[in-house]
């Protein structure tokens, strides 16, 4: 008996030690889960509770947060332990939190038996409507600082490994740095070429952002807009929405990978109040410069390496209509139902043989429930505003397609596409459709 006892007791020990924190309990230590790249944005598959979610990845978080939790809350049955205000990007005030704890969280075959959570019951609050595909909440820090995470940003997948068993392989063409921490949140030191002049930088890492680089204007630093720039909505943080100028940098450097003609966002200083408290800090790296990686993050080694992958050459293109897109719901279209349409050969008496061979259709249909997209964000004076499009208008067909044959996604690229190329729109507005025609231009 008392080696069986001993035995019990050691499993049991075991599952004590490792349920504080992530661990991947099979023979490899370690497992690869794929991802859906959205707007630049990695969104994962997370079981919480034994309820299937889709999360973030946000390396600019230090809190995990689920969101619109009423959705789900019956489900997940959450422990709630204590209540707390959060404050992010964003002009507003700090939203209302509650912390939930020992919630069982599973990403693939990676575990954690005691996962605390930030519920936040703010509707607003809700990322799927702007990347089309649901999101339930957002992680970071607590699955970064137990693995090394390796991000294939061309493969769409990443490996998790406990950081003893994790063999780097260093490559010729690799960038290792020295990550730094503040608030439990990644920076790297890099550099930025803005008017012929190189200035070195620290940056946040952060993968929760779909823009290429934020940066804070400082005149000491020499870092601006300069003459050229629009004024732009540039995403919405946890304490509101975040507005402010868009530019181009002449270059940008990770040691010796070298970028040109980079795409850059100088958020209000109203908005950036809280991450300026980090005085070292002169912006972020975000999505569209993390996906031209493949980003291997080592949190308990303090580094992380970049080695570039086949978007790495892909131009930095504005959005060159003015138009932001949502998902809004469903709505009703009419369509063939082919599975009760009749065809039939007609009566061929007094008819000539060349008119014996037609074939009448009698055609039924049917409606079906279809994604609805709507304008949410208009920029001043771009090529949609000017055309006469408005916020709250629904579009029904982009180039005489409808829009439900495409993903959010798919709508959005149209909007980065060359400039001189026409878009023709058919939108609802107040029930009346409406037809558009405008041309794709820069924003400056």
């Amino acid at each position: 008996m008392k080696p069986i006892l001993f035995c019990i007791l050691f499993m049991f020990l075991s599952m004590v030690g490792f349920s504080q924190e992530f661990r991947i309990p099979n023979k490899k230590h370690s497992d690869k889960i794929q991802f859906k790249l959205i707007n630049n944005l990695i969104i994962i598959p997370v079981e919480v509770n034994g309820v299937k979610l889709s999360f973030l990845l946000d390396t600019g978080v230090s809190k995990p947060i689920i969101f619109n939790v009423l959705h789900v809350a019956d489900s997940l049955k959450f422990k709630e332990d204590d209540t707390i205000f959060l404050m992010g990007f964003g002009d507003g005030e700090p939203i209302k939190a509650t912390k939930s704890i020992d919630n069982i969280v599973k990403i693939g075959e990676v575990i954690n038996l005691h996962q605390d959570f930030y519920a936040i019951y703010n509707f607003d609050l809700n990322l799927a409507p702007r990347l089309g595909v649901p999101v339930h909440g957002i992680i970071g820090y607590d699955l970064f600082k137990d693995l090394t995470v390796e991000i294939n940003y061309a493969q769409r997948f990443i490996k998790l490994t406990e950081p003893s068993y994790y063999k780097y392989k260093p490559k010729r063409k690799t960038e290792k740095l020295h990550l730094e921490f503040y608030n439990n949140k990644p920076y790297i030191n890099v550099k930025v070429n803005i008017n012929g002049k190189e200035i070195p930088i620290k940056l946040l890492i952060d993968s929760g952002g779909s823009d290429a680089l934020w940066l804070f204007e400082d005149d000491s630093l020499d870092i601006h807009p300069g003459d050229l720039f629009f004024h732009d909505y540039l995403g919405h943080g946890l304490s509101g929405s975040v507005f402010g100028k868009r530019s181009k940098v002449d270059g940008f450097s990770i040691n010796n990978y070298h970028l040109k003609n980079v795409n850059v966002a100088y958020p209000d200083s109203s908005s950036v109040v809280k991450a300026k408290n980090n005085k070292g800090r002169n912006g972020s790296l975000s999505g569209n410069m993390l996906k031209r990686f493949n980003v291997v993050f080592d949190y308990p080694r303090g580094f992380v390496s970049f080695t570039k992958n086949s978007f790495f050459k892909e131009k930095f293109n504005y959005n060159h209509s003015g138009i932001e897109l949502a998902h809004d719901g469903v709505r009703l279209v009419k369509e063939i139902d082919d599975s009760h349409s009749k065809f039939r050969s007609p009566n061929t008496q007094n008819r000539s043989a060349a008119n014996s061979q037609t074939i009448v259709i009698e055609a039924q249909y049917k409606y079906v429930l279809k994604p609805a997209f709507v304008i949410a964000e208009l920029r001043k004076n771009s090529p949609a505003d000017l055309a006469g499009l408005q916020i709250g208008d629904l579009i029904l067909e982009i180039n005489n397609k409808p829009t439900f044959r495409f993903s959010l996604q798919e709508i959005t690229n149209k909007f980065y596409d060359d400039v001189g190329k026409r878009l023709k729109l058919k939108i609802e507005r107040s029930g009346v459709v409406l037809n558009y025609s405008f041309v794709l231009k820069s924003p400056y």
